[in-house]
């Protein structure tokens, strides 16, 4: 599938069958996907990477991610934040990381329907549910993990508990598919989000220069509709550079690629498709000669940085092309008003 738009003067093209056949190339034979040829691989960007894999038709090899995060689960239902060659490489147990296996199967159940999968996959799911859920403070913040000597870090992020947020809401979708009831989760994602809404005070503020911390809370659907907008708009200055896309943080001359895209999911999710497009359009030939996108660039000397063919900016490119284009029956994952409207819509 190759995807050409005409925006304005620019043409914009995405070759996703090119892009999903790089996913599909570094995938390891047990279905692990690592960051880069030879590098580490961590279990959210894991699934950022086999959640473009299934977009793009390698339905088989997205499966396969799947029951590697399975095979591969700790005892108390997380993962390792990092992994090089089958062994931990940081042995910090996040919570973020930990749940995000729920919106990747829910993502790989909206395309394939497949019922028996989320079945064989529930265990997995729930026990990292649980495990997040069990580090919920009384704020209602979640906090972000484990050290490896099994002790609570007592720090909670805003961008990790805005993707548990979400993590959540396809954990409750998913349990609604399957007929189970999940009261504990429920009141959990209702507390999470008045803390990711309104309890500012609750997370570590170092973090705030950082542009996921400023667009995750829309990208989740913890804040929608003018609380939405008027965040988008009150940091746009902040971490955008017009004409080129979103610094990875606020004080450093480096555009990525990947918070481009996930600022392209977000804008989209709320309802702005002309300004999302426009973005989507900033970084639409930042490609090396195979087609593949560059991870980040400093500008405006505008050097590539770092040089490697990374999995996962280029699995959250293909999902930014999916929400803007409608390629799969996925490309409503993050959308607000899907979740308002439809058979999965919860309160809080």
């Amino acid at each position: 599938m190759k995807l050409e738009v005409q925006h304005k003067r620019q043409e914009i093209t995405v070759d996703i069958d090119l892009l999903a056949r790089l996913l599909a190339r570094l995938q390891k034979d047990n279905g692990e996907i690592p960051w880069s040829y030879g590098g580490k691989t961590d279990p959210w960007d894991h699934i950022e990477a086999a959640m473009g894999l299934c977009i793009g038709g390698y339905i088989n090899e997205a499966h396969s991610a799947y029951e590697w995060l399975a095979d591969i689960q700790l005892e108390d239902g997380s993962w390792h934040a990092s992994y090089l060659d089958g062994k931990p490489l940081d042995k910090t147990r996040d919570t973020n990381i930990s749940t995000y296996i729920a919106v990747g199967l829910f993502h790989y159940y909206l395309i394939t329907k497949d019922v028996e999968f989320l079945n064989q996959m529930w265990g997995t799911m729930s026990a990292a549910i649980d495990f997040a859920v069990s580090l919920q403070a009384p704020g209602g913040e979640i906090f972000w993990a484990k050290n490896a000597e099994m002790k609570v870090d007592h720090m909670a992020l805003l961008t990790g508990s805005s993707s548990i947020y979400m993590s959540l809401k396809c954990a409750l979708a998913i349990a609604k598919i399957l007929n189970k009831k999940k009261p504990e989760w429920e009141t959990a994602k209702i507390r999470l989000g008045h803390a990711v809404r309104d309890g500012y005070h609750l997370f570590n503020i170092t973090k705030s220069r950082y542009s996921m911390d400023w667009f995750y809370p829309v990208l989740s659907g913890a804040m929608t509709g003018a609380d939405a907008r008027k965040r988008i708009d009150q940091y746009w200055k902040k971490f955008v550079v017009e004409g080129l896309g979103v610094r990875c943080v606020s004080d450093r001359p480096w555009v990525t690629i990947a918070e481009t895209a996930e600022l392209v999911l977000a804008l989209v999710a709320m309802g702005n498709h002309k300004l999302a497009e426009i973005v989507f359009a900033w970084i639409s030939e930042r490609k090396f000669e195979d087609g593949s996108y560059w991870c980040g660039f400093t500008f405006p000397d505008m050097v590539i940085w770092p040089e490697d063919e990374i999995t996962w900016t280029n699995g959250v490119v293909i999902m930014a092309a999916d929400a803007l284009y409608q390629l799969s029956p996925a490309s409503m994952l993050f959308n607000h008003k899907y979740w308002e409207t439809s058979e999965y819509a919860q309160p809080g």
